[in-house]
C-alpha cells in the first residue's frame, strides 16, 4: 500500500494533440493568467484553489510516535490526503516542513498559500500549533484547521451529545471532567462551552486548572477566566467523583473501574488515549453507562475522518474565509444527527466513518453555519434554490 506512496496527481483532461496543448499551455493560458491578475478572486473558478487544501505538518506530534520529523510524517499526511479525496472528493496535497521554528512555519505556510483553498494543520505540538494557528487564521483569508485540535473537539461534541440522549442527561446539567489539556484538551473544552456544558472540570497531570488561577500558558489562562471552569483544586482522582462525564486525551491506565464507580450515575467515559486507553473497556464497562475511545477494535470509535472531509467540503464550496465555532458546532450537530434515534444506543453513538451521510450533512451544517455568520464568500447552487 505504502511502496511509491499512496497519492498521484491527475489531468483533468486530456491532451490529445497540439490545439489541446496550445489552450492548456502557451499561447492559450496567457488569457486566463491575465483573467486572475485583473480579478484575483478568480483563481477559485479557473484555478485548483476551488478545490485542493494542503495538509502541512512539521513531524512534531505525529499521531502516538511523537517527534519523528517530517520524512516519518510524510506517510500520514498522504494518507490524510486520501481521506479528504476519497470521502469528499477533495484534492489535498501533503506538505512536511523541515524546520520547527513557529515564524518560519508561519511565514512558508503563508507563502504557499495562493494556490490552496484551505489550510489544514496536522501534528504540530503544543503549545506552538496554538500561536501557529492564530496567526494563519487572523493573516490568511482561506480557512485555517487544526484538525488535533478542532477535528477531534468536533467528533468528541456530537459524540457526547449522543451519549447524553442515551442516558437521558441535559448539556446544562452534567459536570463534565476533561483530562489533558494540550491541543485537542483545549479545543474540546472551549466546543463543549459552546455547545452548553456548565459545569467543566479541566485536569493535566499537574492537577486541575481552576476559575481564577493564574497560569503561564495563555489557554490555560484563557479556561482559569470562564465562568463555567471549576473552582476547586486537586488531582484527576480528587475530582472524579460525582463527574457525570470523563473525557481523557492523555495517557493510558490514569483512571480505575474504582474511579468509575465514583461517579454520578450512569457515567459516560471517553477514553481515547491511543494506543492504551485512559482505562481499558473490561475495567469501565461494568460500571459505565457509555463508553468510548479512538480505537477502531471497540463500538464507538471517536474518529476526526468523521469531521474534516465533511467540513472542508463545505467551507470550500461556500468559499468561506475562516471556520469558525457556529461551524464547527453545526458539524458535530451534523454528526450527532446521523445516529437516527431507532439506531441511538450505548454501542452505536457515532455513525461509522464510511456511512455516506456524514460528509453531506455535515457540508450541509458547515454551510449553512458560514452564511449565517457572514463567513460565506459565496452561496453555492444547490443552496440558492432554496431561497
Amino acid at each position: 500500500m505504502h511502496l511509491g506512496g499512496k497519492i498521484t496527481t491527475q489531468p483533468t483532461v486530456p491532451i490529445k494533440n497540439r490545439d489541446d496543448l496550445s489552450r492548456v499551455y502557451t499561447p492559450g493560458v496567457a488569457r486566463v493568467c491575465s483573467a486572475i491578475h485583473e480579478s484575483p478572486g478568480k483563481a477559485f473558478s479557473l484555478t485548483i484553489k476551488r478545490n485542493t487544501v494542503a495538509v502541512i505538518t512539521d513531524g512534531t506530534a505525529v499521531l502516538g510516535l511523537g517527534d519523528i520529523g517530517p520524512y516519518a510524517a510524510a506517510p500520514v499526511m498522504e494518507g490524510k490526503a486520501m481521506l479528504f479525496k476519497q470521502f469528499a472528493g477533495v484534492d489535498a496535497f501533503p506538505i512536511c516542513l523541515d524546520t520547527t521554528d513557529t515564524e518560519e512555519i508561519i511565514r512558508t505556510i503563508k507563502a504557499v498559500s495562493p494556490i490552496f483553498g484551505g489550510i489544514n494543520l496536522e501534528d504540530i505540538s503544543s503549545p506552538r500549533c496554538f500561536e501557529i494557528e492564530r496567526r494563519l487564521v487572523e493573516e490568511l483569508d482561506i480557512p485555517v484547521f487544526h484538525d488535533d485540535q478542532h477535528g477531534t473537539a468536533v467528533v468528541v461534541t456530537a459524540a457526547i451529545l449522543n451519549a447524553l440522549k442515551v442516558t437521558g442527561k441535559r448539556i446544562g446539567d452534567v459536570r463534565v471532567v476533561v483530562n489533558g489539556i494540550g491541543a485537542a484538551g483545549v479545543s474540546i473544552c472551549k466546543m463543549l462551552l459552546e455547545a452548553g456544558v456548565r459545569r467543566l472540570v479541566p485536569v493535566d497531570k499537574e492537577g486541575a486548572i481552576v476559575r481564577g488561577g493564574s497560569y503561564d500558558h495563555p489557554m490555560w489562562q484563557w479556561l482559569a477566566e470562564q465562568p463555567q471552569v471549576g473552582d476547586t483544586g486537586g488531582s484527576l482522582r480528587d475530582l472524579i467523583g460525582g463527574a457525570d462525564v470523563f473525557i481523557g486525551v492523555s495517557r493510558g491506565g490514569v483512571l480505575s473501574g474504582e474511579d468509575v464507580q465514583r461517579m454520578a450515575g450512569d457515567p459516560i467515559v471517553f477514553a481515547m488515549a491511543n494506543p492504551v486507553p485512559e482505562i481499558a473497556p473490561e475495567q469501565a464497562l461494568p460500571h459505565a453507562a457509555v463508553y468510548a475511545t479512538g480505537r477502531s477494535d471497540y463500538p464507538n470509535q471517536i474518529n476526526n475522518v468523521l469531521v474534516f472531509p465533511g467540513l472542508f467540503r463545505g467551507a470550500l464550496d461556500c468559499r468561506a474565509r475562516r471556520i469558525n465555532e457556529p461551524m464547527k458546532l453545526a458539524a458535530a450537530q451534523a454528526i450527532a444527527s446521523v445516529v437516527t434515534e431507532s439506531e441511538l444506543h450505548a454501542q452505536y453513538i457515532i455513525p461509522s466513518i464510511f456511512n455516506e451521510d456524514v460528509v453531506a450533512k455535515v457540508r450541509r451544517g458547515v454551510i449553512e453555519a458560514a452564511i449565517a455568520s457572514g463567513e460565506a464568500r459565496r452561496v453555492p447552487p444547490d443552496f440558492r434554490s432554496e431561497a
